[in-house]
């Protein structure tokens, strides 16, 4: 008998053209199967894209390097045909007795035949739906079984209009796919429009019943110290006689060591006809003051592993679930003070910081591992919340996997987006698809292939736009509320004490989060769907601090500038893209950068803006020499920006805003706007600027009233806490010190504190450092750590030209521990170019930790997937801090030497590869890399604890360098 579970299919696949292949699909999956990679066939990405595979095979050029996608042949101009292609494989499976076997597409662009064994069936469109095929009577009996799939593109794939544009000549809005890939002003047309089969394959073996799209809810009592877990199934029965079934739940958690409590277990008995299908509402398990799922920076993403196991009577286990599941209640209203959208999770308002996402890679090769960096990245900024935009992806479960476990809250759109479905250039059909129930279809599976996620948040109908009519009252009808979850106030009163009329809310298709119709709707934007997100440019820093920056209480989007590393663009671009832009005087003084024609392909995004009387913020230091220098200068804007950003909005909060979202955190292509990590993995300096700027607890400088700020979104008050103030010049002495200590600040609140009066001081120095830092009384454990550099009013930074002549002492001690390929490095930085100033005992910066950080090691945590589910293969739990297993490799000393006392300006490590000969460019960097912080700064004497995480290739020993402001070399440290 084979075993009862899933397995995925994503090894061993050939693809070739269609029209290169002159068999039937019978033929190839009976008489005449391929070999292997022998023309016309090729190894194939699955799950994956066609162009995705012809870029593994080199048969086309990388369309993500220089302007190489130009010389691939689009869609329009070549035909549907050249990107219809056939994909197969093999795979093993004999059944036994009652058994049967499904064999299940994930995701499919954007139609398909499947051919097993001879026999065909016919996967209808749609790019959002899943298929599964009970396929048990025509596996062969030797259980070796041939499948090929032929995968038909879009229907309506469009062409792309010379000058391009927001989704191309917006044709693919016919169809319900993705929107981007006719292009956009931050992405390049994907020439196939993602054919393929792009997400997970696999077969999934049960006995006589099967288990279908369990549904978990949670509802809370007695200011949530009493839980409900309410769950409902499907089930179905393949056999041709009456099913007497044992129903399992089990609910358990994991303690300290892999040991497991079992918080429920319950076993109900039902009776499923000769091969029907069944909806079975098990009765709802108690809990008394459980662990609760927080977002980022609100507390522990406690999680629960919920079984459900089916055993039929004369046969045993036919079927099991499980799933990862996170108590916790989300609620969200119009807030009557600012005009935005408020958040409250578990009763708590939460302060939205977030980040639009369009998806991993422009390709779809997305990944489990991609995923955890991607979604570790965000939290690692302080985020607390992903838009997945309506013009991308309905995102996998893996994504939302790594959102539950590091604390994301997710809006999910559907694939609405204003420019493809009602406006632009030519103008986009209002009426959203052709086939409006196939939309409907798509949106459905969706709901029930994600709805048991705890980072879920909120459905949305569209970008910039609101579906259809009658799409939209459908969905306002399928995602309406159980009254359970309708009142923003708790209910006092147990489920069971509830009208008979209220069904059971896991019996709803969700039920538990809101939907609205459209991103600039009902507490977002102005609320009515006028164009009041954005805007998408660089800003003087102080102006996201002002009244008049944005008018309404939830901006979904805003944008600035994204320069990656010089490195970066020297391993996604040609030599000729490597030029920096020009810099053109235009009327009054300003500057306007004419970039080279592959950085404009790329959608660069200029570090001036004239018209609106913004002075270029890189010729702030300068004119640049080179690339290097360019990019370095970047970076210093990259982290005034996105710092300023977030704290303008966060100097406001619940005063004006209830939250905002950037445009865009991430990059699924190598452009150069708007990211705050590029496509390789590596980190801007925005990234961190970012990070600081949203600490649940930091200390800020308004940029526009210059008083000091305390920014407390945690519900306790901070009490007994100080402020140390330290203003540095460019000689290393310290004309400016303050300490304001006996400070509180109460819970979600954004306290001015004092003015920092050095600016009106007598001869302020004209470029100066700040450093503040907010710390506990008691033993001055840090809170919060915030360093400026800043220049007086209608001046700028080129003073700290000559400043890069300093040499800056510094001394690094590393502790380095290995398990495996991850390498975690502790090191201890410190700027050694003064004993630290006897004024202050906060220069060893103890940072306190915070509860539910991120910071732990979550490698051995993998996603426990929907459906029929292996058996996970480690503890899907577990956190427990891995340096006990670790080989701790010694401790080691490197010192940068210098004579100069100051400040050591903007540190930034990297991690290489040692190589013997390398190549000149050759791009050495190991990536990604998690940095505690980076793009650094400390003043004389002070100290930095940094720590290091990272898995290296097999055969690789990775180095650690260190560049800076006064450090122009790569200084190898370890």
């Amino acid at each position: 008998m084979a075993e009862i579970g899933k397995t995925r299919l994503d090894s061993g696949w050939l693809a070739a053209r269609s029209t290169d292949v002159q068999l039937s699909g019978t033929q190839l999956t009976t008489t005449h199967p391929p070999s292997g990679p022998t023309s016309p066939w090729m190894n194939a990405v699955v799950p994956g894209t066609v162009l995705a595979t012809l870029v593994k095979n080199k048969v086309v050029p990388d369309p993500f390097y220089g302007m190489e996608n130009e010389t691939i042949i689009d869609i329009a101009d070549s035909g549907r045909q050249n990107y219809t292609f056939w994909f197969f494989t093999t795979f093993q499976s004999k059944l036994s007795g009652n058994q049967h076997l499904d064999l299940n597409f994930r995701g499919i662009n954007y139609s398909a035949e499947v051919y097993l064994n001879g026999h065909k069936r016919v996967l209808p469109k749609g790019m959002f739906r899943r298929h599964s095929l009970d396929v048990t009577d025509i596996l062969h009996p030797d259980g070796q079984n041939l499948l090929a799939v032929l995968v038909h593109p879009p229907d309506h794939p469009g062409r792309i209009p010379p000058k391009g544009g927001q989704g191309g000549d917006h044709e693919i809005g016919k169809d319900v796919a993705t929107q981007y890939v006719e292009g956009w002003d931050w992405i390049a047309p994907i020439r196939d429009r993602n054919t393929g089969i792009w997400d997970e394959v696999s077969i999934s073996i049960t006995g006589p019943v099967k288990v279908i799209d369990p549904h978990l809810v949670s509802s809370f009592f007695d200011n949530y110290k009493r839980v409900y877990l309410h769950a409902t199934i499907e089930l179905e029965n393949k056999s041709s006689w009456v099913a007497q079934c044992s129903l399992n739940i089990q609910v358990s958690t994991e303690l300290e060591g892999n040991i497991c409590l079992v918080e429920h277990l319950v076993t109900q008995h039902v009776s499923i006809p000769a091969g029907s299908r069944v909806q079975y509402t098990f009765p709802q398990l108690f809990f008394y003051k459980p662990n609760l799922w927080w977002p980022n920076g609100m507390g522990k993403q406690s999680l629960y592993n919920v079984q459900i196991t089916v055993d039929v009577k004369g046969y045993g286990k036919s079927d099991a679930w499980s799933h990862l599941f996170g108590f916790r209640k989300i609620e969200s209203h119009v807030d009557s003070a600012t005009g935005g959208r408020l958040f409250k999770v578990n009763g708590q308002p939460i302060f939205i910081r977030g980040g639009n996402w369009i998806l991993s890679d422009g390709l779809l090769r997305l990944s489990k591992k991609r995923y955890k960096t991607d979604i570790k990245f965000h939290a690692d900024m302080n985020l607390n919340m992903i838009r997945c935009w309506g013009g991308g992806l309905a995102e996998r479960p893996e994504f939302y996997h790594y959102c539950d476990i590091y604390g994301l809250l997710v809006w999910q759109e559907f694939w609405i987006t204003g420019d493809v479905d009602g406006r632009g250039e030519p103008k986009s059909n209002p009426n959203g698809p052709l086939d409006h129930d196939l939309f409907l279809l798509c949106a459905r599976d969706t709901v029930k292939l994600l709805r048991n996620h705890p980072s879920l948040a909120l459905w949305v109908g569209g970008n910039e736009q609101v579906p259809p009519d009658d799409i939209n009252a459908a969905l306002k009808k399928d995602l309406r509320l159980h009254p359970d979850f309708e009142n923003p106030n708790e209910m006092s009163k147990p489920s069971e004490d509830l009208l008979p009329a209220f069904k059971d809310p896991s019996q709803y298709l969700d039920g538990t989060r809101v939907y609205i119709q459209g991103s600039m709707w009902d507490g977002f934007a102005n609320g009515k769907g006028d164009f009041t997100d954005g805007p998408y440019e660089i800003q003087n820093p102080e102006n996201f601090f002002k009244n008049d920056f944005y008018n309404y209480g939830f901006n979904p989007e805003v944008g600035s500038v994204g320069m990656p590393v010089a490195d970066t663009i020297r391993a996604t671009m040609p030599p000729e893209g490597w030029k920096i832009p020009l810099f053109r005087k235009v009327s009054g003084g300003y500057t306007e950068e004419v970039p080279n024609p592959i950085w404009e392909y790329h959608k660069y995004i200029p570090y001036s803006k004239p018209q609106k009387f913004v002075p270029d913020q890189i010729q702030l230091y300068g004119t640049p020499e080179d690339l290097d220098d360019f990019c370095l200068k970047a970076q210093l804007a990259n982290y005034i920006q996105y710092r300023a950003l977030l704290e303008g909005w966060t100097s406001h909060m619940w005063s004006k805003f209830t939250g905002v979202l950037i445009w865009k955190t991430q990059n699924p292509w190598t452009g150069l706007r708007g990211q705050f990590y590029d496509h390789l993995l590596d980190q801007t300096a925005g990234f961190y600027g970012c990070r600081c700027a949203a600490e649940p607890v930091h200390v800020q400088l308004n940029l526009a009233t210059y008083f000091i700020e305390v920014v407390n979104t945690t519900s306790e008050e901070l009490s007994n806490i100080a402020i140390e103030v330290s203003v540095w010049d460019l000689d290393g002495t310290c004309p400016y010190y303050k300490v304001f200590e006996k400070l509180s600040a109460p819970p979600k609140k954004t306290l001015p504190i004092v003015e920092m009066k050095y600016p009106k001081s007598k001869n302020p120095k004209p470029v100066y450092f700040l450093l503040l830092k907010l710390y506990h009384m008691s033993d001055y454990g840090i809170l919060s750590r915030n360093f400026y550099w800043l220049h007086l009013s209608g001046g700028d930074y080129k003073l700290l030209e000559p400043y890069k002549s300093k040499k800056i002492p510094l001394k690094i001690t590393s502790k380095v521990f290995i398990e495996g390929s991850t390498y975690e490095i502790e090191m201890h930085v410190q700027n050694t170019s003064k004993k630290a100033d006897c004024r202050t005992l906060t220069y060893l910066n103890k940072f306190m930790a915070r509860q539910g950080n991120g910071d732990f090691d979550m490698a051995s945590v993998e996603p426990v997937h929907s459906g029929t589910d292996e058996k996970p293969e480690i503890s899907i739990l577990q956190r427990i801090y891995r340096c006990l297993t670790k080989e701790n490799d010694g401790l080691r000393v490197a010192e940068v030497n210098g004579t100069d006392v100051g400040v050591a300006f903007f540190l930034q490590f990297s991690v290489h590869a040692v190589k013997k000969d390398p190549k000149k460019g050759e791009d050495t960097r190991i990536l990604p890399v998690h940095y505690s912080d980076n793009y650094f700064s400390l003043v004389p004497g002070e100290a930095m604890p940094i720590k290091i995480t990272f898995e290296v290739p097999p055969g690789v020993t990775p180095r650690v360098t260190l560049r800076g402001w006064n450090y122009h070399n790569r200084h190898t440290v370890l």
